[in-house]
């Protein structure tokens, strides 16, 4: 196998931004932030780079979360970080992500919010099942792939934003 990404974790200050902006406190930020752990596989064959929860939260059905994780991801360039449900969580109680599937470019380590991965999951739970997660637990899974161009590709845009930041206008 090769290497070709490296996890880290944003700035403290990147991360009080996004968590205050989500949740509109800062309580316990400062040990919450030293408490991300970066994401990890967890067996030898497993593709999928766990990606941990920062707090601990419940969802109805039909409710949804905004999630700062802290991390960013040091992708090499014709590589991409596909991101999907845990398995099981996605399985048991059709937790979803709120774009289908979170596509992390390369370049996004160098946007303005320093690449920082944010998660926004809904409950889509068709059988009233409530999901509860622990912090700590494994939410979603990110999966490097890699990718080609056209004969034709002529893109020279720089990217300098992040979500929605690529849109042709």
């Amino acid at each position: 196998m090769r290497t070709i990404a490296k996890f880290e974790k944003v700035s403290f200050e990147q991360f009080k931004k996004d968590w205050i902006e989500t949740f509109g406190r800062s309580d316990d930020l400062e040990e919450i932030y030293n408490s991300i752990k970066l994401p990890k596989r967890a067996t030898i064959g497993s593709a999928g780079y766990d990606f941990y929860s920062p707090l601990e939260f419940k969802l109805e059905p039909k409710e949804t979360i905004k999630i700062p994780t802290g991390i960013r991801a040091r992708i090499e360039e014709s590589w991409v970080l596909m991101c999907f449900p845990r398995s099981g969580l996605g399985f048991k109680f059709r937790l979803q992500l709120n774009n289908t599937v979170g596509v992390i470019d390369s370049d996004y380590y160098f946007s303005d919010n320093e690449g920082h991965i944010l998660i926004k999951l809904t409950n889509d739970s068709n059988e009233c099942k409530t999901v509860s997660i622990n912090e700590g637990a494994g939410i979603v899974q990110g999966i490097f792939v890699q990718y080609g161009l056209t004969e034709d590709d002529d893109v020279t845009s720089i990217r300098n934003g992040g979500f929605g930041s690529t849109t042709t206008k």
